[in-house]
């Protein structure tokens, strides 16, 4: 087993004057959210915009994914997605994240910061990318193969995606949010999978992270109750062993503990009156 280390990276890349920013960008952090989960009907028709160009982002950065091209170049080709979109990568810059999305390779659970390194046959690699357009952020990410994987990481990937998805389906007005959790932890547990708790679904909209937080695991004490018209992602991360982790110098890349494989998709969805719509979709 090969383990990651930091690669070189690259300057920020720059964004025309003429794309809007988020408000945080240029500053420590973001302000406090304090509007309401639930968004307004002009709110939501943005969303579909951002959260489209976004999964088109995705989609475009998931077919450069191949043995030796650099975690850096998939960074390019999604900064330069988003601005021919005219839309602002919403990563860059947030709470000083210097790139425009995210790449996290095997071991890494999340925030993986794209640098010099190079993807190798049988790497598994999750691309979290999110687009801000029109006041709103549309955020998702997916797990890709490399090259030739093992069955197991090739299963764990798989498995991922449909834990996400069951997740997704469990929504419902009136439900609370520990549902999800509960249906996506009770899959994972067939395959002796750990599922991630430390980093969650989160509302998003105006706010790229708002209050509500959404656990991948069975969290009775999350009785937030589902509303139509709320958005927020889903973002299950599944481990083959520990779900313990260390940070990397960095203060970004979370790494698992046992450096055992990890995997990660997410959408972002709208709460209906019969279920919730996907609005990460290509």
């Amino acid at each position: 087993m090969v383990l990651l280390s930091p690669g070189v990276l690259s300057p920020p890349r720059s964004v025309p004057a003429d794309i809007e920013r988020p408000e945080y960008v240029g500053r420590k952090g973001p302000r406090p959210f304090t509007g309401s989960e639930v968004k307004s009907a002009e709110v939501i028709e943005a969303m579909r915009v951002a959260g489209r160009i976004a999964g088109q982002a995705l989609a475009e950065v998931g077919r450069r994914v191949a043995p030796g091209v650099t975690t850096d170049e998939l960074d390019r080709v999604g900064h330069e997605f988003l601005l021919d979109h005219h839309a602002y990568p919403s990563t860059l810059g947030y709470k000083g994240y210097p790139k425009s999305l995210c790449t996290s390779i095997n071991e890494v659970i999340c925030h993986g910061i794209p640098d010099s390194t190079e993807l190798r046959d049988g790497d598994i690699v999750n691309v979290d990318i999110t687009a801000f357009i029109g006041g709103v952020h549309g955020d998702t990410d997916a797990t890709f193969l490399v090259g030739d994987v093992d069955e197991e990481s090739r299963l764990l990937v798989e498995r991922t995606h449909e834990a996400m998805m069951r997740g997704i389906n469990a929504i419902a007005p009136g439900r609370q949010v520990n549902i999800i959790g509960r249906v996506i932890e009770s899959y994972a547990r067939r395959f002796g999978y750990g599922v991630v708790r430390d980093f969650t679904g989160h509302g998003v909209g105006q706010s790229f992270h708002s209050g509500l937080v959404i656990p991948h695991y069975d969290e009775p004490r999350a009785t937030t109750t589902i509303e139509t018209g709320m958005t927020f992602t889903i973002e299950p991360m599944l481990t083959l062993g520990s779900i313990d982790y260390e940070i990397w110098a960095d203060g970004w890349t979370v790494v698992t503990e046992d450096r055992r494989r990890t995997a990660q998709f997410e959408h972002t969805v709208l709460v209906t009156e019969s279920g919730a719509d996907i609005l990460t979709l290509p």
